[in-house]
């Protein structure tokens, strides 16, 4: 099963205007931010953080600086009331407590620049509104089996990649780049920039799963089992397919329509599988 490519992080020196350098990064042990002070210097020097709560109430000279560089990181930002901080903490948190990241995001137009400088063909996956952590990670291991190079999600909306979604993706988080946004319509944006088509499931359409064609850069929309792609995503996708299926039955679960979904994209880009 293991087919080994490494996530990878940019890294770029001060004042160097040259293509970022990417290394492996291993995922860390979800622990806790706790202060003020302690979250600045997080949020300063680029700590991989997966959430940040806050004290609804919340003032200080410091607190707009917290707000300003959660948002320019698109770390999500929750307000929440004393009760919610307390219960994580018994520490002296100051109103603010943030929770570490299982993996290190990436910028989503630096993973596109480092798949197509190797050469390779963009393989990704838009993942919109999954809250199920071992759905995502089981479609991090299929998309990791089949080739696929990044996952891209919203910094809201879906399931945080903690502990368990670690262990549901049997390490496949460790090995393939995740880029979260804080607009998933932008990163579409991105990827058209970049001559990546985008295609979304859809029942309704004609066109079926193996008659797209998944050997040129695509990217695909998977969405929630309870109510599927966002209409605003259907509309900005270039096709809409669906999965044959032999049966009158609802639908086929999002983890197993990823793997479907991938694996034919693996079936057409290679040609001894």
């Amino acid at each position: 099963m293991e087919r080994k490519f490494n996530a990878f992080r940019g890294e770029r020196k001060e004042g160097s205007k040259g293509p970022k350098k990417y290394a492996t990064q291993r995922p860390k042990q979800s622990s806790m931010i706790i202060g003020r002070q302690p979250m600045m210097e997080a949020l300063s020097t680029g700590k991989p953080i997966e959430r940040i709560f806050m004290l609804r109430t919340a003032t200080g000279d410091i607190i707009p600086q917290i707000r300003e560089l959660a948002q320019a990181n698109n770390i999500p930002v929750n307000y929440v009331p004393v009760e919610k901080l307390n219960g994580l903490t018994q520490a002296n948190h100051q109103g603010i407590i943030g929770i570490t990241a299982n993996v290190t995001y990436l910028d989503l137009q630096d993973v596109i620049s480092h798949v197509t400088d190797k050469g390779e063909t963009p393989l990704f996956l838009i993942l919109d509104g999954i809250t199920d952590v071992r759905n995502i990670g089981a479609i991090a291991r299929s998309a990791v089996c089949c080739g696929a190079q990044a996952i891209i999600i919203p910094d809201k909306g879906i399931a945080a990649l903690n502990e368990e979604a670690m262990k549901s993706s049997a390490g496949a988080l460790e090995k393939i780049a995740v880029c979260r946004v804080n607009s998933l319509n932008k990163a579409i944006d991105t990827l058209h920039l970049n001559g990546i088509k985008v295609l979304a499931s859809e029942m309704e359409t004609e066109i079926k799963l193996y008659d797209c064609d998944l050997k040129e850069p695509v990217a695909v929309i998977m969405g929630s089992e309870d109510k599927g792609v966002y209409p605003a995503l259907i509309k900005a996708a270039d096709v809409l397919f669906r999965i044959p299926m032999a049966g009158n039955f609802e639908s086929f679960n999002v983890s197993v329509a990823a793997g479907i979904i991938l694996y034919e994209a693996l079936k057409q880009r290679t040609i001894n599988i």
